[in-house]
Formats: C-alpha cells, structure tokens, sequence
C-alpha cells in the first residue's frame, strides 16, 4: 500500500522566526505519517530551526537541493553528507527552477540523486513539460526523458523508495493547476516509465506526487486519481492553515 504524502516546498521563503512559528502552528497537528505522510522541504538556512521545533517528529523535514559530492571546495553548495547528519529525511531533486534558472541538466540531475541514495535519504525526483511542449504534443517524450536520464545507474531497490513529483512548470506558481485527468496522465506515464526500466512491482511500490498551483480547493479531486500520490505544494505550503487544510483533504 502506497502511503500517501503532502509535502510542501518553501522555496526561497521565510526567516527563521516565521519558520519557527510555522513549526509551532503545524508539528502538532499533521497526521500519523502511517496514514497520511507530511513533510516540509525548506532553505537550507532553516533546516535546523525546523528540526528543533517537530516534537513526536511526525513531520519530515526535507531538503530543497544538495549537490553531488559530499564535500569539497564547492562555494555555496550544500553538502548532502551534511543533510544526512543532520536527520534530513528528504532531499528535492531536479525542480524544474533548478532547470530553468541554474541550468541543471539530466546529467547533473542524475548525479545528485545517486548522491542523496549514497547519504541514506530519499529523492523526491521531479519531472517538468512546458506549456509549449504541452501544446505542442511533446510531452510525452519530454517527461519520459528526464525520468530515464535521471535513473540510469539507480538500482531496483533504490527505485522502490524513490519519490517522483510531477510537475509542468506551466502550472508552477501561476494560479493555473492542471486537471485531475491531465493530472493523473502524467502520473500514470511515469509510472509506466519506471515499469518499463524496472518492473510493474517496482512502480507500484514507487509514490507518484503531482506539483502545481495545488491549493484546498482542487487537492481533493487530484488525491482521487488512481495513480497520484500526494502532493508538492508550493504558495499553499507556506500558510500554516492552508497546508494543514492539504493534509487533511477529503480521502
């Protein structure tokens, strides 16, 4: 049975005093990660404030990137080495901004993942279509290219536990989500995706999230679908009241 998981994804979001009081307003209320699973992924500024403030720890804090190598002369970087030390239970790999901004490559994005399995965590892998690739009917090939770049050299094993969120970046902070149906199409394609390279046991143990301009008012018919997991919320994650609705959609 595939637990379901509401994460949240800050990104270049909060200080420490309001991630504090996020922490205060949440922890306590989110759901036994038996039934419902819950995490926050936020700036590595903030990580060790948020472990401090998770009493019982029901709550997974995550990382938003690493890089590949545990340690080194990489200026700025963050160690995943570091993370894994720290409890970081989940590290964000390949958002599509990362694509897009800092020119991260399948390449690139496949290194941090074996490295985030090498320090004992979890990648929460995402995988991106544009709106012009969208409308230009190509999103099929662009989807399943960044899941297969993204995996060579992951082993079976590592990929029962792997997490995969899929996300056009068309829907990405732009108030406009994709549809329960388109949805669960690009959730189902990349569960078949992992079948293919796997084996169908293998993608039906794997987690398929969906990211996208999710709020309160659509979770509920995007957590019916078949193969949808969870959610990546990105704006609805940064209130606590608003994500604590996430975490209690209507099952």
């Amino acid at each position: 049975m595939r637990i379901p998981l509401i994460a949240g994804n800050w990104k270049m979001n909060k200080t420490i005093d309001e991630a504090k009081a996020f922490m205060q307003a949440v922890s306590e209320q989110v759901t036994d990660p038996a039934d419902v699973e819950t995490a926050i992924a936020a700036p590595a500024l903030l990580l060790s404030t948020m472990l401090a403030n998770n009493p019982g720890q029901k709550l997974r804090i995550a990382a938003e990137d690493c890089y590949w190598e545990d340690a080194g002369a990489f200026t700025g970087e963050t160690s995943p080495q570091a993370l894994a030390a720290m409890k970081i239970t989940y590290v964000i790999v390949g958002h599509s901004e990362r694509r897009a901004y800092f020119n991260e490559t399948d390449d690139t994005i496949n290194r941090k993942v074996h490295a985030v399995y090498r320090n004992q965590m979890t990648p929460i892998l995402c995988c991106d279509e544009t709106m012009g690739r969208l409308e230009a009917g190509e999103k099929i090939h662009w989807v399943v290219s960044q899941v297969t770049g993204a995996l060579k050299g992951i082993t079976e094993e590592q990929a029962r536990q792997l997490i995969i969120a899929y996300e056009p970046s068309w829907a990405i902070g732009s108030g406009k989500s994709a549809s329960a149906e388109q949805a669960e199409e690009g959730c189902y394609l990349i569960r078949q995706t992992v079948a293919d390279l796997y084996s169908d046991d293998v993608a039906n143990e794997m987690r398929v999230l969906y990211g996208g301009s999710v709020n309160p008012e659509n979770i509920d018919s995007i957590m019916a679908k078949p193969n949808i997991d969870g959610v990546l919320a990105g704006g609805a994650s940064l209130n606590a009241e608003t994500y604590l609705q996430l975490v209690h959609y209507q099952k």
